[in-house]
């Protein structure tokens, strides 16, 4: 509580500093806070004129506020919601196989977010594909661009903003009918991707009809395709001392050496229907009711064809691999070259049906009367992700041989390294059978969120009082089971028949990348495996012990109030703007699971409560008619992820000790300060530059924890606690500008630009390895510049984000961290008015090729290579 009453003590004193200057302020009143211009929508017009709305919703705001319009979205290179916001000061997203899905804010990666749809927390879908559960994180693949009308990136939160976010609350809003008015919108386009050479089509189609000034609905829906195909190369890690055993090769301790190592080539074909309904009524001007739906459904059929290569493997009986000492070659501490006897090399195939499915309705309420308005809104909303079927359930299909590896990995990780083996891995007659698996899960989350809000126009120096309350009930349902088949040792690939296997239907894998290793190598078929081994005793066969574990409940139940002061006065000619507020919420968390001990295990719950005071404080100077300055302090959270704190635990049978999550978890917190210096000077351009501040005094790491257990009382677990500490600062810039100076053709021409550097400070372990002054997914400098010419018919953009490398595994007592590398990317777009309402379009993503790439620890030891290709989308846009 230190940090927060010390905040409380600060803004007070600031607040009522500024109270005694309210008598200048009823001689000179400056204009009232008209948060409604943040809201506006841009539904036509230019991208100098979306960037002009933004600039001026940034300007009036009395909070960090960074915005982007619709405008924007409908006509840059944007596939979903996530592309589009990487253009925002201080957000980087992450593109796996191409396509924008996570969102981070100054350095803080997705779970540190907080996603509103228009102004309503939102149900979270889950990752089901091949992986464990993620937790809170929102996929924003799931929310059509085309059907956004803005989106607010708020850095410095107000006492009535929903909480959960250390690094940004981001608001999305839908378009609604009195914003556009009578209008129907089409817009055709095909989706092109080079790795596949397949076009796949995309048609949006939005309506909206107003009946005089009292009631409008909106309806939009949407088809979208594309097909994806990820060359890619991927390492899982770099082992310490795995080799120093005699009996594997006797190597000097403190060396690392590579493990499980795959050349994969991952598919996709991706299909979205998406429907959008809006609609509104004010029966009088004080009165105004507003309806929103969004359903998506996103089909993802996920095939996958790898060949696993096990350096250290030593699960399957009767194969230990041991190392040849005299073939060692080493660089520093990392064997970079070497060959290995016995190794394990399996053809894997791998296919599921992803199928998420979103609804959320929201209803709003409000009434304007006078000097007061009230506020109510009330939302559900649903997420599910899951297989369909249990053949589509993340279905594994493998084959195996044991044969030497030579390696050597001496070039780097931005090239493949050499790998040889004397077996033919294209032939199925060297293949035995390998455990067959099917893993389908079930994740469900359901949300919902009732909220009532009063404001009274007050007027002088108090120049509004806002109160509120919200209740907020989530929950996570995750269930996942593991079926398996282990076919006799030595089995031959061909007792399942010739057509188990068939040749890898691709022959050009990571094609521009040099590199000698196996280009080609047999591929499994899901369709024989399943037929033949997936028999009715083993789909009715009961839940094994692991399958109950790896399954949990969570429940949330938040209240929270809030009151807000804005006050407003004026000091030697400066107008002064800004609120300050307090906002309660109390947790209680209820977190379900199972806890195995062996073969047994049982069902076990821990309810835990929690209660948090966050106070806020902005300050807004216009310090000139061009020139603002600003400040900001106030107390965040975010709620550990739901899988951390769900009691997947796993009990050991003759110590008291334990492995899983930790549902005595208590949130993330953080006390921040923000200041910011903006130019305006002209009403399409802007300088605006912000530093940042965040201490997190609860941080989450790795760690072991004494913990009660329902009958075996206290264990110590191995599991996240909270108790690290880490403190993130930096520096953020933008600038845009349209260059109306110059003489015509050029003075269509424009830029927009940003960049942002991010520090940490931060001592934590991972195991028994020290992780300084790093924090997963926080890129210490990342920028994006664009420059776009738009004259009579004709507009065009071109733009590159770059950011810096960044932590994206801690790795652990025994293994090394890994690290994603800088990766930038390439973007454009034309169109062309063929009349005033029909435009042609085509627009581009990742035109430089750019490949993805990490490593672990030392570029000498190789991580990833990923290459998504190009991405063409050409279409046709009317209005109607």
């Amino acid at each position: 509580m230190q940090p927060t009453s010390a905040l409380l003590r600060a803004s007070s004193a600031l607040a009522l500093t500024l109270a005694t200057l309210a008598p200048a302020y009823a001689q000179t009143t400056p204009p009232q806070d008209d948060t409604s211009g943040a809201d506006e929508i841009v539904v036509n017009g230019s991208y100098a004129r979306s960037l002009a709305a933004a600039t001026e919703a940034k300007r009036r705001a009395e909070y960090g506020l960074d915005s982007i319009s619709s405008t924007d979205i409908g006509k840059f290179p944007a596939q979903n919601v996530a592309e589009a916001l990487q253009l925002v000061t201080g957000v980087a997203i992450t593109r796996p196989r191409g396509e924008g899905l996570y969102v981070s804010v100054r350095g803080l990666g997705p779970q540190f977010q907080s996603t509103l749809l228009n102004g309503r927390p939102v149900a979270l879908n889950d990752l089901i594909e091949n992986g464990g559960a993620n937790g809170r994180q929102f996929r924003f693949e799931m929310l059509p661009a085309e059907f956004v009308a803005n989106i607010d990136v708020v850095k410095t939160p107000t006492s009535d903003m929903t909480e959960g976010a250390l690094g940004g609350n981001i608001d999305v809003r839908t378009f609604r009918p009195f914003d556009v008015g009578n209008k129907v919108t089409a817009n055709l386009r095909g989706t092109y991707t080079s790795q596949t050479e397949k076009v796949k089509p995309n048609a949006t189609l939005i309506g909206s009809h107003t009946f005089g000034d009292s009631f409008g609905i909106l309806v939009g829906a949407q088809y979208w395709g594309k097909s994806v195909r990820n060359d890619r190369f991927i390492n899982f890690g770099w082992n310490l001392d795995k080799f120093v055993k005699p009996a594997q090769g006797g190597l000097q301790s403190g060396l690392y050496t590579p493990t499980r190592t795959r050349p994969t080539i991952e598919t996709e074909d991706r299909k979205r229907i998406s429907g959008l309904v809006s609609a509104q009524w004010r029966p009088t001007p004080e009165l105004e009711t507003t309806l929103d739906v969004l359903a998506t459904r996103l089909d993802v059929a996920y095939d996958e064809f790898g060949l696993d290569i096990y350096p250290d493997d030593t699960s399957v009986a009767g194969h230990t691999p041991v190392i040849v000492p005299s073939s060692v070659k080493l660089q520093g501490n990392t064997v970079v070259g070497a060959t290995i006897n016995d190794v394990r090399f399996m053809a894997s195939r791998e296919y599921s049906l992803n199928r998420h499915d979103l609804l959320t309705i929201g209803l709003k309420q409000s009434w304007n009367h006078d000097r007061v308005h009230v506020t109510a809104n009330l939302n559900w909303s649903s997420a599910h992700s899951f297989h369909p079927s249990n053949a589509e359930g993340t279905v594994r299909s493998r084959a195996m041989f044991f044969a030497p590896l030579t390696y050597d990995a001496s070039g780097g990780y931005k090239v493949l390294p050499t790998i040889t083996t004397t077996v033919d891995a294209n032939n199925p007659a060297n293949y035995q059978l390998y455990t067959f698996n099917i893993a389908p899960k079930n994740s469900k989350d359901w949300d919902k969120f009732a909220r009532l809000d009063g404001a009274y126009d007050v007027g002088g120096f108090l120049r509004k009082i806002a109160v509120g309350a919200e209740y907020h009930w989530r929950k996570r349902d995750y269930w996942r089971r593991d079926f398996l088949v282990n076919p006799a040792p030595n089995t031959p690939l061909a007792t399942l028949g010739a057509g188990a296997s068939e040749p890898l239907p691709y022959d050009d894998f990571l094609k521009n990348v040099s590199g000698n290793l196996p280009r080609t190598w047999l591929a499994p078929v899901t369709s024989a495996y399943y037929n033949a081994l997936f028999t009715s005793a083993v789909a009715n066969a009961p839940l094994t012990p692991s399958d109950q574990a790896a399954s949990f409940k969570t429940t949330e139940k938040t209240a929270s109030a809030y009151a807000r002061l804005d006050y407003g006065t004026s000091l030697g000619g400066v107008d002064i703007l800004g609120n300050v507020g307090i906002r309660y919420v109390h947790t209680d968390q209820n977190a379900a699971g199972f806890l195995r001990t062996g073969s047994v295990i049982t069902p076990a719950a821990f309810p835990k409560t929690f209660n948090d005071w966050l106070p806020s404080f902005n300050l807004k100077a216009e310090l000139t008619s061009t020139l603002v300055a600003r400040f900001a302090a106030s107390r965040v959270l975010t709620r550990p992820n739901v899988t951390d704190s769900a009691p997947r635990i796993t009990l050991s049978t003759d110590a008291p000790t334990a492995s899983g999550g930790n549902p005595q978890l208590l949130p993330f917190l953080a006390t921040q300060f923000d200041g910011a210096l903006e130019w305006y000077f002209n009403p399409r351009g802007a300088l605006t530059g912000a530093v940042f501040y965040k201490k997190m005094d609860d941080y989450i790491t790795a760690q072991n924890v004494n913990i009660d257990i329902p009958g075996r009382g206290t264990v110590l677990l191995s599991t996240q606690v909270n108790g690290g500490k880490a403190k993130v600062y930096g520096v953020e810039a933008g600038y845009n500008q349209v260059f109306t100076f110059l003489p015509a053709p050029f003075d269509g021409l424009g830029m927009q630009a940003s960049y942002t550097h991010t520090s940490v400070k931060a001592n934590y372990t991972a195991g028994a390895r020290p992780i300084v002054d790093q924090l997963i997914g926080l890129s210490k400098n990342s920028f994006n510049i664009v420059g776009f010419y738009e004259k009579g018919p004709l507009a065009t953009r071109l733009s590159y984000v770059w950011r810096d490398r960044y932590l994206s595994g801690t790795g652990s007592t025994t293994q090394a961290p890994s690290y994603t590398a800088p990766f930038g990317t390439l973007d454009g777009s034309i169109s062309y008015k063929l009349l005033p309402n029909v435009q042609l379009s085509v627009e581009a993503i990742n035109l430089s090729g750019a490949k993805l790439y990490t490593y672990n620890d030392d570029p000498n030891r190789f991580g990833e290579i990923n290459y998504y290709g190009r991405t063409f989308l050409f279409g046709v846009r009317a209005e109607f």
